[in-house]
């Protein structure tokens, strides 16, 4: 990715900018919407001169990725970080469903991003390229997840990708219904996703 021009490393004020710049399209991104959201936008929301943005950032193109691989990096860890800890298959997988939600749940803004940059109107991806994150392949980490609790036979004998893909898809749908009507209690969409993850996997 492209971004600071010159060479070496950004210094400590321009790694603080390249944040505020990318914290503020988010928040248009998120409020606005992606195709509305200009570097003119951006600049005037970051209350610097669209030049600046450019100085950090040498197009539009570059800044929406950076923002991002920015939104998708911290949703990714967290996630990662929860399972990791579990010590065996059945909790990682509920770990990794309530970590789904809950992200999301705490972190409207970037699902806003996320959907609007990943998505168009026809279903399709904006970006040609989103940062080498293969959306095509999102849940196969998910997928990884299961068979590793069949190898330890915890869950019974299932293709892990069409699981994968029903289980994602249950999220997905819950989180697209919550994003149109905030009214929904989402804690209580975790408790019913939770168990039907476990229904669909684990041994009778």
């Amino acid at each position: 990715m492209t971004s600071r021009r010159g060479h070496g490393s950004p210094t400590f004020t321009e790694q603080a900018r390249r944040r505020q710049i990318i914290e503020c399209t988010i928040d248009l991104i998120s409020t606005k919407g992606y195709p509305a959201t200009s570097l003119s936008a951006i600049a005037g929301q970051a209350g610097i001169s669209k030049a600046a943005v450019l100085y950090h950032f040498s197009s539009k193109d570059n800044l929406t990725q950076a923002t991002l691989d920015h939104v998708l990096e911290r949703f990714l860890a967290h996630v990662a970080e929860r399972v990791e800890r579990e010590p065996d298959p059945r909790s990682a997988l509920v770990a990794y469903v309530r970590a789904m939600i809950g992200y999301q749940q705490a972190n409207r803004r970037h699902v806003r991003v996320i959907t609007e940059m990943l998505l168009d109107d026809s279903g399709g991806t904006r970006l040609k390229n989103p940062g080498g994150h293969d959306t095509a392949g999102r849940w196969n980490g998910l997928a990884e997840l299961l068979a590793a609790g069949q190898r330890a036979g915890r869950f019974r004998e299932f293709d892990t990708r069409t699981t994968a893909l029903a289980v994602g898809g249950a999220i997905d749908g819950v989180i697209a219904h919550w994003l149109a009507h905030p009214d929904l209690d989402l804690d209580a969409a975790a408790d019913e996703l939770e168990t039907f993850t476990l229904n669909a996997v684990e041994r009778r």
